[in-house]
Formats: C-alpha cells, sequence, structure tokens
C-alpha cells in the first residue's frame, strides 16, 4: 500500500503564506499525478491543483497566480505553495496520488489524511 503524509497546515492572517508538503512512502512501484483537494466546511471536495508525472500543472481557477504547485520525484513529495490567502481557503487540504504499488499491478488513486488550513484574523 501506499500512504500519504501531509504537512504544513496551520493558521494564518489574510494575505499570508503557508506551504504544503505530501510525502510518498510504503510499496511504490511507480507515481504518476500527485495533486491537492480541498473541502470547506459543508462543501463538496474539490481540486485545487494536479501535478503530472510530466511535469505539467493545472490549477482551479479560483488559485491560479496565488498558488503553486511543485513536486521532487526523488523524494516523492509533492508541495503547495500559497500565497495571498484569503477566508475563502479555509479548508481541509488533502493530498492525492495515482500510483502503482507492483509493477503488473492497476494505478490506484490514494488520499493523506488531510492537513486543515484556517485564513482568518
Amino acid at each position: 500500500q501506499v500512504q500519504l503524509v501531509e504537512s504544513g497546515g496551520g493558521l494564518v492572517q489574510p494575505g499570508g503564506s503557508l506551504r504544503l508538503s505530501c510525502a510518498a512512502s510504503g510499496r511504490i512501484f511507480s507515481i504518476y499525478g500527485m495533486g491537492w483537494y480541498r473541502q470547506a466546511p459543508g462543501k463538496q471536495r474539490e481540486l485545487v491543483a494536479v501535478s503530472t508525472s510530466g511535469g505539467s500543472a493545472n490549477y482551479a481557477d479560483s488559485v491560479k497566480g496565488r498558488f503553486t504547485i511543485s513536486r521532487d520525484n526523488a523524494k516523492r513529495t509533492v508541495y503547495l505553495q500559497m500565497n495571498s490567502l484569503n477566508p475563502e481557503d479555509t479548508a481541509v487540504y488533502y493530498c492525492n496520488a495515482g500510483a502503482q504499488s507492483k509493477s503488473i499491478g492497476p494505478v490506484q488513486s490514494f488520499w493523506g489524511q488531510g492537513t486543515q488550513v484556517t485564513v482568518s484574523s
């Protein structure tokens, strides 16, 4: 199995910045897309940003120009740099990865446990 562990969440004032990290470990043959989702209270989980194994990135319109996703394939880690945060960014942020545990196995979707980001003065 693949485990994803997030870190870096917390409380920040409007206009501030945070950097989230997500490290993959366990039985991993290959990791493909890695990304970040978020879920605010009373709302559905939504895509924030995704990084493909080829290095391209896609963002939700609401975070374009403010958030940057990056990854270190050697460390099996994906990052989310969040700048100019506003209260609407308050949510639990989840890491997601598509990965194979063995060479002939299927690509499966794995989730982290989530990390809380609160933007408030």
